[in-house]
C-alpha cells in the first residue's frame, strides 16, 4: 500500500486539491471555480456551505475518482483557505449568513475608529503586535453586532473559512494560531491564546474556537463527512490555515528570512522572521509551528483587478486566451506605459497605507493612449505598490534574503520583470507552483507524523529566476515618487467621494 495525502484550498475565485505521495509527487490535481458576492459597495462575501463545503466535497470526490488511489490509502487531509474572515454560527452550528471575507471587505471603517477611540489605538498595537485594520476581524464582529443584531443574538460561535471546513471534516471547531493572530484584539501574541483584556468590547470568549498549529491533527474525518467527501472515517485531517501561509509552505518559504511574494487575486507578502518586528503599517502573526511568526502584508486589488480589466474592457478576446493576448500586448509597451501612472486602489488598500476609503486612479490619461498601455499601467501600478510594502519592510528593519514569487501572476515573465524592475529586486520562481493545496498535503503529512518540517525542502524543485534590469531604473524611480505623492495629495478627495456614494 502507498500513503497518499490530500491537500485542499478554497481561494477567492477558485479552489484546488491536489493528491500527493509521502515524496511530494502529485498523483493527481482538480480545480473547480466559483464566485463572490458583493451586495454593495466595501462588502464582499461568500457562502460558507454552497461555496466553501460544496468544493471541498467536489473536489475530494474528483480527485479520488480520477486518480484511481483507494480512500484507505490516504494518510490524512488539510484544508487551507480564505482568511481571516468572519463566519456567525448558531447553536447548531450553521451558518447564520454570508461570510465576510478578509481585507478586501471594508465594510468596518466606521468600528475600527470606534474600537480605537474606546481601546486606545496604541493600547491595541502593543498587546496585539498590529493596528486595526480591514484584515481585522474585531472590527468586524462589532460591525455584525450594530448592523444585523438578529444575527448576533442567534451567534454561538464565531469562526474563519478553514476553521469551519476543518469543522465541517471533523466535528471539532478549532482555529490555528496564525488565522487567531487576526482576530484581534481577541488574541494575545505572547501567551498564543484568547485572552479576556479587550473581549468585552468585541465578543466573549466562548464564542471563539479552540487554538493549535497549523501542522497538528485537529480530528479525524466523521461519518457524516465521509459520506459528503469519499474519505474514510477516521481519517487525520490538520488544523490548518490561511491560504497564503499554506502557499509559502508549498514553495519552501520556512526559514527566516525567506519571503513569499503571492502573486493572486490579490498581493500577499509572508515574511518568516524568528523574533517579531511590529509595526503599525502591516500584520505580525503566529507562524505555522512555535518558535516562527510571520511578518504579513497584503495588497486589496492586484491579480483581481487584472480580471476586471478583462471582464470590462477586454470583452472581445477569446476567453481562452485572453489573459495572454493583453500581457503579450503589454510587454510591448514602453516601460512607463506613456506616461500612465495608476493606484491599485479599486477595493480600498491593506498594506502598508491601511486606507480602505482609498480608491483607484488612473492618472495621465490622453488621446493617444490604448488598451495597451492601460493594461501595462495597471501591472505598473501593481508593481509600485509591492515597492511600497517591500520599503516598509526594509524601514522596520524585517530582514529579506530572499524572495520566493508564486500565484497566478507569477506565470506571467511580463508582469514579474515588470515588479523586479519597479523594485530592484530578484524573484525566484520554483519549478512547480502547484499553490496552496500543495502545502496543505504537505501540512497533513506533519500532522500526521508521517513527514519532518525540513522534509519541504526535498518537495520542492529550483526554477527560474527574475533578476532586475538596471536599464529602467531612473524612470521608475520617478515614477514611484509621483505614484507616493498621488496618493497623497488625493487621498482626501477619495474619501469625500466615499462619503457622498
Amino acid at each position: 500500500m502507498t500513503l497518499h495525502l490530500l491537500g485542499i484550498d478554497v481561494g477567492t475565485y477558485s479552489s484546488k486539491a491536489v493528491l500527493t505521495d509521502l515524496a511530494g509527487c502529485v498523483v493527481h490535481s482538480a480545480l473547480v471555480e466559483h464566485g463572490i458576492s458583493m451586495p454593495r459597495p466595501g462588502h464582499v462575501e461568500q457562502d460558507a456551505d454552497a461555496i466553501w463545503w460544496a468544493d471541498v466535497c467536489r473536489l475530494s470526490q474528483a480527485v479520488l475518482g480520477a486518480s484511481g488511489v483507494p480512500a484507505r490509502d490516504i494518510a490524512a487531509v488539510a484544508v487551507s483557505a480564505i482568511g481571516p474572515c468572519l463566519l456567525p454560527l448558531d447553536a447548531a452550528m450553521r451558518p447564520l449568513r454570508p461570510a465576510i471575507l478578509y481585507g478586501v471587505d471594508v465594510r468596518a471603517a466606521a468600528e475600527i475608529v470606534e474600537l480605537e477611540m474606546e481601546l486606545g489605538a496604541d493600547a491595541i498595537a502593543a498587546f496585539s503586535l498590529m493596528a486595526l485594520s480591514s484584515q481585522a476581524v474585531g472590527p468586524k464582529i462589532r460591525w455584525l453586532q450594530k448592523h444585523e443584531p438578529g444575527v448576533w443574538t442567534a451567534t454561538a460561535k464565531l469562526t474563519s473559512a478553514t476553521s469551519y471546513l476543518v469543522y465541517r471534516l471533523t466535528g471539532h471547531l478549532c482555529m490555528d494560531r496564525h488565522s487567531a493572530s487576526h482576530f484581534m484584539p481577541l488574541y494575545n501574541p505572547a501567551s498564543g491564546q484568547w485572552d479576556e483584556r479587550f473581549a468585552a468590547a468585541v465578543a466573549p470568549l466562548h464564542t471563539l474556537p479552540a487554538l493549535g498549529w497549523a501542522d497538528e491533527q485537529a480530528g479525524v474525518i466523521s461519518a457524516a463527512a465521509a459520506q459528503a467527501t469519499g474519505l474514510l472515517p477516521g481519517t487525520p485531517v490538520a488544523f490548518g490555515t490561511i491560504d497564503a501561509l499554506s502557499e509559502a509552505i508549498s514553495v519552501g518559504v520556512v526559514e527566516p528570512g525567506d519571503l513569499m511574494l503571492m502573486h493572486g487575486s490579490t498581493t500577499f507578502f509572508v515574511l518568516v522572521q524568528d523574533k517579531p518586528t511590529p509595526d503599525a503599517r502591516v500584520w505580525t502573526v503566529a507562524g505555522a509551528s512555535p518558535g516562527l511568526c510571520n511578518l504579513a502584508a497584503g495588497m486589496s486589488t492586484t491579480g483581481s483587478l487584472t480580471r476586471w480589466f478583462k471582464d470590462q474592457l477586454a470583452r472581445d478576446l477569446a476567453p481562452a486566451d485572453g489573459y495572454a493576448q493583453l500581457f503579450s500586448a503589454a510587454a510591448g509597451v514602453q516601460a512607463g506605459a506613456g506616461g500612465l501612472l495608476v493606484l491599485p486602489y479599486f477595493s480600498g488598500e491593506r498594506t502598508p497605507i491601511n486606507d480602505p476609503d482609498a480608491s483607484g486612479i488612473i492618472a495621465g490619461l490622453t488621446l493617444s493612449h490604448t488598451r495597451e498601455h492601460l493594461f501595462r499601467a495597471l501591472l505598473e501600478g501593481v508593481g509600485f505598490g509591492v515597492r511600497h510594502n517591500l520599503e516598509a519592510f526594509a524601514q522596520i528593519g524585517a530582514r529579506v534574503e530572499r524572495i520566493v514569487a508564486v500565484g497566478g501572476g507569477a506565470q506571467s515573465d511580463t508582469w514579474l520583470q515588470i515588479i523586479s524592475d519597479i523594485a530592484d529586486v530578484p524573484q525566484l520562481v520554483p519549478q512547480v507552483t502547484i499553490g496552496a493545496c500543495y502545502g496543505d498535503a504537505f501540512l497533513a503529512g506533519r500532522a500526521a507524523g508521517l513527514l519532518e518540517a525540513d522534509d519541504i525542502q526535498a518537495w520542492v524543485q529550483p526554477g527560474r529566476s527574475i533578476q532586475p534590469d538596471p536599464t529602467n531604473r531612473a524612470l521608475y524611480d520617478r515614477m514611484y515618487h509621483q505614484y507616493l505623492r498621488l496618493y497623497e495629495n488625493t487621498k482626501d478627495l477619495m474619501h469625500d467621494f466615499k462619503a457622498d456614494g
